[in-house]
């Protein structure tokens, strides 16, 4: 088991699902549910976004493929996507491509289309999500790597399962202080995350500037 490949991914999927930032978001678009809605939402959210996360890893590479765009060329993007992502996270000012756009963060359906737009897509599975995934997934090169994938995603749904599914009691403990702390650091290690994956895409399609 390659411990830092592990290490690499939990900390890469972390900052970019963090629970803690997701946590507001979800209270907001379910303010007017009551606890057993909520929890219901929360079991439709995790199912989807395990849907969505198991078919980008197994037939990622295979829709790439298909649009002729490499892995190297998807690294590249997505590292400006992260990159943009980090830096909202840092200043405070938040990012469209990972939380939607205010008009539609206003949506409010049923709990089933709310549990899928926009909390499972684009807040949970969005561009960050995807190119996390990706990106990762094809480091993956024994049966170990990939166990310790797939371990790394089911533990990370688990975590946001759990912190979603006790949101209301989580939500009234978690300071305003603590989630602007939480923003900035998780924030930094993501923007850290995306200049290597910038780097590496570059070196990959420009192999003069190795």
């Amino acid at each position: 088991m390659d411990t830092a490949f592990g290490v690499r991914f939990f900390g890469a999927l972390f900052a970019i699902m963090n629970p803690l930032m997701v946590l507001p978001l979800f209270l907001a678009l379910t303010s007017g549910f009551t606890p057993a809605e909520q929890r219901r939402t929360v079991l439709a959210v995790t199912g989807f976004s395990t849907v969505m996360c198991a078919a980008i890893a197994l037939a990622g590479q295979q829709i790439l493929g298909f649009f002729g765009i490499g892995v190297d060329d998807f690294r590249l993007a997505g590292g400006f996507v992260l990159g943009g992502i980090a830096l909202g996270m840092l200043s405070g000012a938040g990012n469209p491509a990972h939380e939607g756009s205010p008009a539609e963060a206003a949506h409010t359906g049923d709990l089933d289309a709310i549990a899928f737009y926009p909390l499972t897509f684009p807040m949970i599975v969005g561009p960050g999500t995807i190119t996390t995934l990706l990106v990762f997934v094809q480091q993956a090169r024994t049966p170990s790597d990939y166990a310790t994938f797939a371990g790394v995603v089911v533990a990370m749904l688990l975590l946001l399962g759990t912190v979603l599914y006790f949101a209301s009691a989580i939500g009234s403990r978690l300071s305003q202080t603590l989630r602007v702390i939480m923003s900035r650091l998780m924030g930094m290690i993501l923007l850290a995350i995306a200049v290597s994956m910038l780097v590496a895409g570059l070196k990959a399609l420009l192999p003069g500037l190795a």
